[in-house]
């Protein structure tokens, strides 16, 4: 039996989350989760997680001009060495250069997105990362590492629950520690006693990431505890723990 050909499919951007700016001045693209094999097409449900992330960075940067898109991936998996939503990333940050121009860009990243993000970092386009609870792959001595290069001169957020069992969070520390390494502006969080989908302390989840976003794309005072954890040397500044009510407001 002949073996059936992979889809053709392109990547999309969806629309703008809240109003459109008259001028827009950066740009977040929300990089969905997905599975680690798979040329099926990428579920509507699986958009739903990131959208409310998505919101919240867009009512908070709307003054300054952001633009907040989820990445509409043309298959579901990573799919190892074609690295599809890796690719689809890239492929969204060209697009945004190309209906915005000279604009900073942050990919915010969870689950299979994550490390979609982490990858596509070295984009020119893009000054930021954040992951949230990122699918990473074991490491293996007879395969390279996950690279952490392209990460040079991005201001990077790891983000993960200390009690996930779908990604590893041992794997987001090892990573973070050899990004940190080449270079000092990254940290990462935990989120003590959570799961993977960060049910516990999502509220908090959310707005360490529009400090850290609204930080690196306009340049807004970051909060003490995310300018102690960049400033912290390893391990101090990657096993940070994410304080209970932060972001409320007294």
């Amino acid at each position: 039996m002949a073996q059936q050909a992979t889809p053709v499919r392109r990547a999309r951007l969806g629309r703008t989350l809240g109003p459109e700016p008259a001028a827009v001045s950066g740009v977040v693209l929300l990089l969905p989760g997905g599975d680690e094999t798979s040329t099926r097409k990428p579920s509507a449900l699986g958009t739903s997680a990131i959208r409310a992330l998505g919101r919240r960075l867009a009512r908070a940067g709307s003054e300054e001009g952001l633009a907040t898109h989820v990445v509409h991936y043309r298959y579901r998996g990573w799919n190892g060495s074609e690295a599809h939503l890796a690719h689809d990333a890239s492929w969204a940050a060209d697009e945004v250069v190309r209906r915005y121009g000279d604009v900073p860009v942050c990919l915010v990243g969870v689950d299979m997105g994550g490390r979609a993000a982490l990858r596509a970092g070295g984009h020119e386009a893009v000054n930021s990362v954040v992951a949230i609870a990122p699918w990473l792959p074991e490491e293996d001595v007879a395969a390279p590492p996950e690279p952490v290069k392209q990460l040079v001169g991005r201001r990077v957020l790891v983000v993960h629950g200390t009690n996930d069992e779908r990604t590893d969070p041992e794997l987001s520390f090892r990573l973070a520690t050899r990004a940190k390494k080449a270079n000092r502006e990254v940290c990462r969080f935990e989120v003590h006693s959570d799961g993977h989908g960060l049910h516990q302390h999502r509220g908090e989840v959310i707005a360490l990431a529009e400090d850290f976003v609204m930080g690196a794309l306009f340049g807004r005072a970051l909060s003490r505890p995310v300018e102690d954890a960049l400033a912290a040397p390893p391990p101090l500044g990657l096993r940070m723990p994410l304080a209970s009510g932060f972001g409320r407001r007294r």
